[in-house]
């Protein structure tokens, strides 16, 4: 039956299907988690790169197998944010030396992130996907700034942890488009993932193998309260990062998500991070999307 013949689904039928989905989540993460074959490449990437005693010479040819990452890459370690010298890399050997491993390591995730949310199957999820990957971007440049300006953190590794914040988020809308019923009613999904995104987040990136420090920074970044006058952990960096992004209101547009989050917005020392922050997330947008 397709889309379009699908019952409209309201009341109890429509909550048998939500709790369907949530079931069967639930039993995934119990055992493998399944991703679109997109993240494979992140994945072997990730796992290449977490061997220190690696050659350099085998990391790119890792890389190397996945032309749209190196290529992304190279457009990265050429930006204005990375490249104020002025002198162009034209290998992937100078970008990797350029940037860093820990980049090389959020640019493969990024990009397999984006690749998921254009895939063709999450036609009638379009507004969601496309304001999640914003707040992602957002969120990764807030994190970033934050750390380099107010932290002794590694301004690098903030970065990732803000660009996989919402991964629950974003394995959620995947499995979503697995139920057709919920594919005709893309504003309930919404408010699912918005309640679940979070805990079901950690397990997510359990499976992929994310560092216990990533994981335990992602942990209730959504749960409203009172922003530290000063970041003092990586948690309280993506917290500050989520807020100052515009929190979960910036993609599932609900008031009252917008009503909690203009309760706990930081104080000015953050306001005048903002700039940065802008000028970050529009270079990250260019070479990202």
């Amino acid at each position: 039956m397709s889309t379009t013949e699908q019952p409209d689904l309201t009341g109890s039928a429509l909550n048998a299907q939500r709790f369907q989905m949530l079931e069967d989540i639930a039993k995934e993460l119990s055992g493998e988690v399944i991703f679109p074959t997109c993240f494979d490449a992140a994945t072997r990437i990730r796992k290449a790169l977490r061997d220190v005693d690696q050659p350099l010479d085998r990391i790119i040819t890792q890389i190397s197998m996945e032309p749209m990452i190196g290529a992304k890459l190279l457009s990265l370690a050429n930006s204005v944010a990375y490249n104020q010298n002025g002198i162009e890399v034209k290998d992937l050997k100078g970008a990797i030396n350029r940037l860093g491993l820990e980049i090389v390591r959020s640019t493969a995730m990024a990009i397999t992130m984006n690749q998921m949310l254009r895939s063709r199957d999450l036609v009638g999820f379009d507004s969601i996907a496309q304001g999640l990957w914003q707040h992602t971007l957002h969120t990764a440049s807030a994190t970033y700034v934050l750390a380099k300006r107010m932290t002794r953190f590694n301004p690098d590794e903030a970065m990732l942890a803000g660009l996989v914040h919402d991964m629950g988020a974003f394995y959620m809308l995947y499995r979503a488009t697995q139920y057709s019923e919920l594919r005709a009613r893309p504003d309930t999904v919404k408010f699912l993932i918005a309640q679940w995104h979070d805990s079901i987040g950690v397990s997510v990136l359990a499976s992929l193998g994310m560092p216990d420090e990533i994981i335990e920074a992602v942990r209730d970044h959504d749960v409203p309260r009172p922003a530290p006058a000063v970041p003092k952990t990586m948690a309280d960096v993506v917290y500050l990062g989520n807020l100052l992004a515009g929190g979960i209101f910036e993609w599932t547009h609900d008031d009252s998500d917008r009503e909690e989050i203009e309760r706990f917005l930081p104080g000015e020392s953050y306001s005048a991070l903002l700039e940065e922050i802008e000028e970050h997330r529009s270079e990250m947008t260019t070479v990202f999307s």
